[in-house]
């Protein structure tokens, strides 16, 4: 099935945004997440591109809305591979998220925090580079053009913004992992982030001014905005 989805479907909610929804299988997207993260996000290829060959001997980094913090964890030990160690703080709104992350096995350099990027905004808190993993489709025009703004305010070297990108193929191509991830609301609540997100066309027309859009395959788009401040 290949549907054109050709008007972003920015009212629908997903399952796991229910604060009454199934434990168990919020615990089990959570999980999940990790995997889907590794084979579809693209974040190796982002990290080598955009964060590695600008943090020199080490830097520090803000994961916002970290959900189960795979991608924090990665990161902290991609970062410290390559030999310039990442200090990397994870941040999610969620407590559910939050007590996830907080249970699974820590890794050197990251903290994980309950707070949301304008808190971090308003305390005056900075990071050499602001990452966020499909957050962008959760936000309406509006919210959006508010968090890319109070994200090129806390970064200081370079916000990085990753999220899936509405189309029918990637639509038709998700929906068969259901197989794939079973117990959990990864794939139904996937098939409406597909629907929800944003092509890059429109992120580039309500992104504020120094904000760039790259596409990233497969079906993917980041949202890049260069800083300028010093450490």
């Amino acid at each position: 099935m290949r549907l054109p989805l050709g008007r972003r479907a920015g009212r629908l909610r997903e399952a796991m945004e229910d604060p009454a929804c199934d434990r168990a299988r919020l615990q089990a997207t959570y999980a999940q997440f990790a995997v889907l993260n590794r084979w579809l996000s693209g974040w190796r290829r982002v990290y080598r591109r955009h964060v590695r060959p600008l943090s020199g001997g080490g830097a520090s980094l803000l994961d916002v809305g970290c959900g189960g913090g795979d991608l924090a964890r990665r990161l902290a030990a991609w970062s410290a591979a390559c030999g310039a160690p990442l200090r990397v703080t994870a941040i999610d709104p969620d407590p559910r998220a939050v007590a996830f992350a907080l249970g699974r096995p820590g890794a050197a350099g990251v903290e994980v925090r309950q707070a949301t990027l304008p808190d971090l905004a308003e305390a005056g808190e900075r990071f050499d580079f602001v990452i966020s993993n499909h957050v962008l489709h959760h936000l309406d025009e509006d919210e959006l053009q508010r968090f890319l703004r109070a994200s090129a305010e806390v970064a200081r070297l370079a916000a990085i913004h990753n999220d899936v990108r509405r189309s029918g193929l990637a639509f038709a191509a998700f929906a068969p992992l259901r197989l794939a991830f079973p117990g959990s609301f990864l794939v139904p609540d996937g098939l409406r982030s597909i629907r929800r997100a944003y092509r890059p066309g429109e992120l580039a027309r309500l992104a504020p001014a120094g904000w760039r859009v790259e596409r990233l395959e497969p079906f993917r788009s980041l949202l890049l905005h260069q800083g300028g401040a010093g450490r």
